[in-house]
């Protein structure tokens, strides 16, 4: 029987316990069909198949991991930082028109305007306050351009795996983060994201969905914005 610690935990963090657990899956579900398919492959090639662990620290599994990743977070990131300064009439996902920019020390509650409950540094002014200010999109900048890094680290020994095996010479970083394969690979997952996000907040003018706070309450007319469910 579960106590009413455990049971409030559990639902106060099930939308972030419900992701990790379809990302564990999915990223499980990745590792087992690329390694299937790599081993297929192999075999087509008329080489020996490897082990699932030496799957697993190979820059074919690490590349698609990180092209993924950087792409997703660069998502974030253009989102959380283009919305402080762009509006969509009638989208959930757009501040109120005229709200446009970093807003004020009121109604951000930061310095003076800092009430009990406020995080610490948002009271504390100066380069604290800045930085915590701008933590969210920095954050994710940084993980956006460390896994972009991991992209072009995993995605040169692939690329170079593949040229020894057909006999051509290998190349150098500085060469593959300008060739047609990085970038191929990292434009066909960020135009995806572009047009998810894009079509996320026109549908989201028209559309609802009820109870969500991704969405307006079912009975709100079109043109109002940045009213959530």
């Amino acid at each position: 029987m579960r106590t009413p610690r455990e049971s409030s935990f559990w639902r106060e963090n099930g939308l972030s316990l419900f992701f990790g657990l379809l990302f564990l899956v999915a990223l499980v579900g990745q590792a087992l069909t690329g390694w299937a398919l790599f081993n297929e492959q192999q075999v087509t090639d008329g080489l020996a198949k490897i082990s699932l662990a030496r799957y697993l620290s190979s820059s074919s599994f690490g590349v698609d991991v990180a092209e993924n990743w950087q792409s997703e977070y660069l998502q974030f990131l253009l989102y959380v930082w283009l919305t402080v300064w762009f509006v969509q009439r009638g989208s959930p996902e757009s501040k109120e028109l005229g709200k446009e920019g970093t807003e004020s020390d009121e109604e951000q509650k930061v310095g003076k305007h800092a009430d009990s409950r406020s995080p610490r540094w948002s009271a504390t002014g100066g380069l604290r306050t800045l930085v915590y200010s701008n933590s969210l999109a920095a954050t994710m900048g940084a993980i956006f351009v460390g896994s972009w890094l991991a992209q072009s680290v995993a995605g040169v020994a692939a690329f170079n795996e593949e040229q020894i095996n057909q006999l051509q010479d290998p190349i150098r970083w500085s060469q593959y983060v300008f060739s047609a394969d990085f970038w191929n690979r990292t434009l066909q997952n960020w135009q995806s994201e572009f047009l998810a996000v894009g079509s996320f907040a026109i549908l989201a003018v028209f559309l609802r969905q009820r109870g969500s706070p991704e969405s307006k309450p079912v009975g709100e007319p079109h043109e109002k914005t940045g009213v959530t469910g």
